[in-house]
């Protein structure tokens, strides 16, 4: 899908308030509401804003979080791709990023506590095809998570 400057401005204004209404967001990217609409729809269906969420408070959910550098034992396309399939799968796991660097993938999971990311780690990631290394480190508390800064 090809994205244009008024579907940068749409994007950018929705990661910031994804509740705003489509009359204020064609108001800030300069469109009527009718063609402001029909865009978002465009971005939805070409999969390019793929959901909307809502941003928690960490100690709003008691879940702790975990963020786990994962090393694969080879890093061909194939290996990749079933690695990537199978994270997919658990919900446990909040996001999952390709990196370069020592580690192969980054991973941000959820735990209700150690003994559950014991079994997350136990049935989940070390079970994950290719996995040749698992290091954790769990979050002391949030710092900053903002979707996207304005300006």
């Amino acid at each position: 899908m090809k994205i244009d400057d008024f579907d940068r401005r749409i994007i950018r204004a929705l990661r910031r308030d994804g509740r705003m209404s489509n009359v204020e967001l064609a108001r800030e990217v300069g469109l009527s509401p009718s063609a402001c609409l029909r865009r978002v729809q465009a971005l939805e269906t070409g999969g390019v804003i793929r959901g909307y969420t809502a941003i928690v408070a960490d100690d709003a959910t008691d879940a702790m979080v975990v963020i786990v550098q994962i090393t694969l034992d080879r890093q061909s396309e194939e290996s990749l791709n079933r690695f990537e399939e199978a994270v997919r799968k658990h919900p446990e796991i909040r996001e999952c990023f390709l990196m370069t660097g020592i580690a192969d993938y980054l991973l941000r999971a959820e735990a209700r506590n150690a003994a559950h990311y014991e079994v997350i780690h136990k049935e989940i990631l070390s079970r994950l095809p290719g996995v040749a290394r698992i290091q954790s480190s769990f979050a002391i508390r949030s710092v900053l998570a903002v979707p996207e800064r304005a300006g």
